[in-house]
């Protein structure tokens, strides 16, 4: 009885969240007590510490929440990269409160919940939003943390949330040849549905009215080169050294709003923040295997006419996920030593069933264990002109140096 007694407490703690900023510890509090009333459908980890010692939590949420499964796609939310833009973080601690309250009873949370292995991390720069009035701290262990993190899952999408405007922007962020005032990455037009996913499911990012008189969106999206010139933007990274596409939402015009704003940002998000995570779903996926059925690890795979900066390869279980739109395509995978094997498929939008398209490849005469695809370790897109900063908002950079990828560090300034 008083166990029962200790559950039900914990599950009204849990679903107590008020719509205020929580501190660290307040943060923390709340993510173990979600875990702890939802032990069998999440998972608390932190990924590493900040300057400051603070942990960078992430809660992970699925019918799988402790480990990859295969065939279950990982997707992840990140906020509070810039220490004084807020709203993102608290609107990812009220998406974990709607995910765990409305899993067994939504349908459609429920299966989104079944199929898709969701990381939510409501802070990366804790302390920066204990210090709003200095933004400038070095945090470079809250990067190496990130990165590890990429390198560690097998994320297939992702976006990041700041302030300081309203608008879903895309990769490339940086130069890429003659971009001519867009910098068209091979999945361009993926990028555009994932980002007019958002806005258009958002209560008024798709007017694109923008902040002010000086900027305008149409739809609500932006190419991020077209936008303002970034190099070592968090998407340009996921994109092409962790194989995951991400998008950056500017939720917010105010950066730090007073908090009876906060339930209005919720409202206002809630509907795109869910179908955006469902569209981890589009496209197909699979694993490579040889002639006994073992999984070859560092196949690459990936869609003809879609070759990526650095080549989009299998994980430890063979598998991979390449997210297309509705529409016919070549699938290429090839193993070292091999002939390569190409496979046409025809994919639907199965974005509602929770489910990409299913293609394997076997590797009959093969039965060995690949190495590493060769990768840059410097982007191929660099040789940007730094322009004029009078509209851009101040932003954390992942900053790869040429030197080693030691050097990678966030830094904060105008660019």
């Amino acid at each position: 009885e008083g166990r029962v007694a200790a559950v039900l407490c914990l599950l009204a703690l849990a679903a107590a969240l008020d719509f205020g900023y929580h501190h660290a510890e307040e943060l923390e509090a709340y993510l173990r007590e979600v875990h702890a009333a939802h032990p069998a459908l999440t998972h608390l980890h932190s990924i590493g510490r900040s300057v400051e010692g603070r942990d960078l939590w992430v809660l992970v949420l699925g019918r799988f929440p402790t480990q990859h499964k295969i065939g279950i796609p990982e997707f992840k939310y990140v906020a509070n990269m810039h220490g004084d833009e807020t709203v993102g973080r608290e609107i990812l601690l009220h998406l974990i409160d709607y995910l765990v309250t409305s899993y067994g009873r939504d349908p459609n949370i429920t299966k989104l919940l079944n199929n898709t292995r969701i990381h939510i991390m409501p802070t990366m720069n804790p302390d920066g939003f204990e210090a709003t009035k200095n933004n400038n701290v070095t945090i470079q262990p809250e990067t190496r943390a990130v990165m590890n993190w990429i390198k560690n899952e097998t994320f297939v999408l992702s976006a990041n949330l700041h302030g300081g405007a309203l608008v879903a922007s895309y990769t490339f962020d940086n130069v890429t040849g003659s971009s001519k005032g867009y910098s068209r990455s091979p999945d361009d037009d993926v990028f555009i549905h994932l980002a007019k996913t958002y806005s258009f499911n958002h209560a008024s990012m798709y007017k694109g009215t923008g902040c002010d008189s000086r900027q305008t969106f149409p739809d609500g999206i932006t190419n991020g080169y077209s936008w303002y010139q970034l190099e070592g933007g968090m998407q340009d990274y996921n994109y092409v050294w962790g194989q995951c596409f991400e998008i950056t939402l500017e939720l917010s015009c105010c950066k730090y709003p007073p908090a009876d704003q906060l339930e209005k940002f919720w409202t206002d998000n809630k509907v795109a923040l869910v179908e955006y995570i469902k569209q981890v779903h589009l496209g197909v996926k699979g694993q490579v295997t040889d002639r006994n059925g073992n999984p070859i690890p560092n196949a690459i795979v990936e869609a003809q006419g879609r070759s990526h900066v650095c080549p989009y390869r299998t994980n430890a279980h063979g598998e991979y996920f390449l997210l297309l739109l509705p529409g016919k395509y070549v699938i290429n995978a090839t193993v070292p030593g091999f002939k390569s094997m190409l496979k046409t498929v025809e994919i639907p939008d199965n974005t509602a069933n929770f489910n990409a398209l299913k293609q394997d490849f076997s590797f009959s005469e093969a039965s060995i264990r690949t190495r590493p695809a060769s990768c840059p370790k410097v982007p191929l897109y660099q040789g940007l002109e730094r322009s004029s900063a009078a509209v851009k908002p101040t932003l954390h950079l992942l900053v790869l140096m040429a030197a080693s990828d030691s050097a990678v560090q966030i830094k904060s300034g105008m660019m």
